[in-house]
């Protein structure tokens, strides 16, 4: 419901995803693709580790909202479609450590790299990008773009492990009307870009729910890149539709909330520029998703009869 296999693995169909009876979940799902590198769970970073992590989903009340540890693991047991497997796999009956490292396992398998960009930088093919994203990659570096999605000579996941104030969270929590603000496309021509928030009304302070710390308010966690065209809608709580509505934001230099973070300023990008832009952000996309779906559909979802 939240990563669907097709939709690259989060939900590209609902700014939030909806949890169990309807109920909003407040965030946005990210993709799957590629966890097996993150060292930091959730846009709030309050888990570390994939068997840690799966059991928030099973257990918040606006989620899968099974009543305790103790029900997951009794109706496993009881399934007929799982009789025997987790013994094989671990050498014992279902538990709860045993949960966490199967569905961490899966999550691991879910590696998509080989992009036309990939190709290009680090495999040498000088005909794997065009001279769109090659002009859209040079960009991206001169706007200081890299400076929060990083990559480097044997490392390449497109983000710094660090939370950042980018506006968004200020301006929803604080029920600001940013859609006044103008973007010059031309001499003479100038747009409005502004974000519709549809979804309730909620708080939501981001890295401070984790910490408690002042300073993490309206922080949220770098995303990766990698296969970001696959990935709509965007940021944390899913207010940009598509690349070009990101890419629009930024050059107009955000919300321009108090603590947003500094590198965030107005850039002079025309409209040629933006299509360069997004041109380098879709060769970031990997090779073989496919597989990957028809691996995630592969098995029965319970009892078939």
């Amino acid at each position: 419901m939240c990563h669907v296999p097709e939709q690259a693995f989060t939900q590209n169909e609902l700014r939030t995803p909806v949890g169990i009876e309807g109920r909003f979940v407040k965030r946005n799902a990210p993709s799957l693709l590629n966890v097996a590198y993150r060292s930091r769970l959730f846009h709030d970073g309050r888990e570390s580790s994939l068997e840690h992590q799966v059991w928030q989903p099973l257990l918040k009340s606006n989620e899968m909202a099974n009543p305790s540890i103790g029900h997951v693991l009794e109706t496993i047991r009881t399934a007929d479609d799982y009789d025997g497997l987790f013994e094989s796999a671990y050498g014992s009956a279902v538990s709860m450590e045993a949960v966490g490292l199967a569905l961490a396992s899966y999550q691991r398998s879910l590696l998509l790299a080989d992009s036309a960009f990939d190709r290009w930088r680090y495999g040498g093919d000088d005909k794997a990008l065009d001279p769109a994203a090659r002009r859209g990659w040079s960009l991206f570096q001169e706007s200081g773009c890299g400076s929060c999605h990083r990559i480097g000579e044997r490392s390449a996941l497109f983000a710094d492990g660090q939370f950042h104030d980018t506006g968004i969270g200020y301006a929803r929590s604080m029920g600001l009307d940013i859609g006044k603000q103008k973007i010059e496309l031309v001499p003479g021509l100038e747009i409005a870009a502004g974000l519709a928030f549809g979804t309730p009304a909620f708080n939501d302070l981001g890295r401070y729910e984790a910490t408690g710390r002042s300073e993490d308010r309206w922080r949220y966690l770098t995303p990766s890149l990698r296969n970001v065209a696959l990935t709509s809608p965007y940021m944390h709580d899913g207010s940009l539709p598509d690349l070009r509505a990101v890419i629009d934001y930024y050059r107009m230099g955000g919300a321009g909330s108090p603590n947003q973070d500094r590198r965030i300023r107005p850039l002079s990008l025309s409209d040629e520029n933006v299509a360069e832009l997004e041109a380098f952000l879709r060769s970031l996309t990997g090779s073989g998703l496919e597989n990957l779906q028809r691996d995630a559909r592969s098995v029965p979802i319970g009892d078939v009869q």
